[in-house]
């Protein structure tokens, strides 16, 4: 059939299986905020139910992945080349993997954010959470890129919400430094392990807005092309 093979030559468009992998990367991160409410609660139970459902999420986006890999035209007349896809698909996936590694080491090892310094951690999660928010908005604006031959209004649109991503994750990496600057001036009076587990856990924290912020870049790289 003609229609058939058109449809193999140009490839099918997989802006939205992205958009569904980086949907369900993005509800896995949120996840964060009630798993360390919960931890900042003592309450392990609780903690460790939203736990599980990080690891669901994580598997489904995985999942998501998989399959979105194995479908990928590897024609060369999409829209976009297959490994600018991938790196894309590459990156959204690491923030699911960062949020399950988060919730397992402070699950496995009980640890617990000192008080002197919760407040500003749970402000500097939820920073880094709304830069992997603004990069999913952004992906979320593929279908109207690819619709518009990444040409016109749909591109000032994107360089617009990727501009504010670039202000987030700035934000983010300011709150990142106070708060090493913090755990610095208690490190004192902590076990050595627990301080060497605590900075892990903030470069882990800021290592989403880090990851949201790449999204943006090759959002920018693609437009660019």
């Amino acid at each position: 059939m003609a229609s058939d093979y058109i449809s193999r030559l140009f490839g099918t468009s997989p802006v939205r299986p992205i958009q569904e992998h980086f949907a369900q990367a993005t509800a896995c991160a949120m996840e964060l905020v009630p798993f360390f409410e919960a931890v900042t609660a003592g309450d392990w139970e609780r903690a460790a139910g939203v736990r599980q459902r990080i690891i669901e999420l994580e598997h489904a986006a995985d999942e998501l992945k998989r399959e979105l890999r194995l479908a990928l035209p590897s024609g060369l007349l999409m829209p976009v080349s297959r490994s600018d896809v991938l790196d894309l698909l590459s990156m959204q996936d690491s923030i699911a993997n960062q949020a399950k590694d988060i919730s397992g080491l402070v699950t496995g090892r009980r640890m617990q954010i000192p008080p002197p310094m919760s407040e500003a951690y749970q402000d500097f999660l939820r920073c880094s959470l709304r830069a992997v928010s603004q990069a999913e908005k952004s992906v979320g604006e593929l279908d109207e890129l690819f619709e518009s031959g990444f040409r016109g209004k749909e591109v000032d649109v994107v360089m617009a919400m990727t501009e504010e991503l670039d202000r987030i994750e700035k934000e983010a990496d300011d709150k990142q430094v106070d708060l090493r600057s913090r755990l610095f001036q208690i490190e004192r009076d902590l076990p050595p392990v627990d301080v060497m587990f605590l900075y892990q856990i903030i470069d882990w924290t800021g290592e989403l807005g880090d990851l949201a912020h790449r999204v943006g870049s090759r959002l920018h790289l693609l437009i660019a092309k």
